[in-house]
């Protein structure tokens, strides 16, 4: 198969928008990953359900290193995600888009990194561009051309789940900085970084977080609110792909320390 550049990884609203795909098993060390890919103006683009296509995978059990694996082993160099968060910021409103530029990490049990030392050595993976600029600005100045809204940028939270947040979390988390939280994006992020992908990652605010107002959560709300977002935001990313990409704005490919 020839070489892939562009990926998707999000909800499953991109097999609804009305393009021809087909399915793909890809092998990796960490295990079998099932991906749509689809031609879309000329590029192909790989569409990757996190939580399975059912939404069958909680959080804590998402086999990243084998997304993450198996995106690369096609050839992708540049990765759009979505991700569902609850805000702690009054001005990023339910229905609000965010547009992630840094993270928290509140997780415990997850595998953070493919470099485990042994024969290859101790590395490290700069962290001083977690979300790609390339991509982000070219995200921003496609958004100005259409329909597409952000209130701003974010910095994400991410908790082990599948729980949510007690409003005590919520009130340090607030305190250390945090605009959002959701139970996805890492070790994603950190694992794109690894192996040299440019990424960048879109939040759907879907309820403020627990203490940041009065009643409970609705879930039909939530998806209904995720429904009226993700077509656009998937329209908008195949839009930032059809124009020819590149890692020469970044510094995504060279972000490994060797000691």
């Amino acid at each position: 198969m020839k070489p892939i550049q562009y990926a998707i990884i999000g909800g499953t609203g991109v097999y609804d928008s009305g393009v021809t795909s087909f399915q793909e098993t890809v092998k990796t060390e960490y295990g079998e990953i099932e991906v749509d890919i689809t031609e879309i103006e000329g590029n192909s683009i790989v569409f990757l359900a996190r939580h399975g296509k059912e939404h069958g995978t909680p959080p804590h059990r998402i086999n990243y290193r084998a997304n993450l694996k198996a995106l690369q082993e096609l050839g992708v160099k540049q990765i759009f995600s979505t991700a569902a968060v609850g805000s702690l910021n009054p001005d990023y409103q339910t229905g609000a888009l965010v547009l992630l530029s840094d993270f928290l990490d509140m997780t415990r049990q997850r595998p953070q990194t493919f470099f485990e030392g042994g024969s290859e050595g101790v590395r490290h993976v700069n962290m001083d561009d977690p979300y790609c600029s390339n991509l982000r600005k070219q995200l921003l100045e496609t958004a100005k051309l259409q329909d597409v809204r952000f209130k701003g940028g974010a910095v994400y939270i991410c908790t082990e789940g599948p729980r949510l947040e007690t409003e005590a979390e919520i009130k340090m988390m607030k305190q250390w900085g945090a605009d959002v939280v959701g139970m996805t994006n890492v070790p994603e992020v950190v694992l794109a970084k690894e192996l040299g992908l440019c990424y960048a990652s879109v939040g759907f605010v879907v309820n403020m977080a627990t203490g940041m107002e009065s009643g409970s959560i609705q879930l039909d709300k939530i998806d209904e609110m995720v429904a009226r977002n993700k077509e656009k935001v998937s329209r908008l990313f195949m839009d930032v792909f059809s124009n020819p990409l590149d890692q020469q704005g970044c510094k995504c490919s060279d972000s490994i320390v060797s000691l």
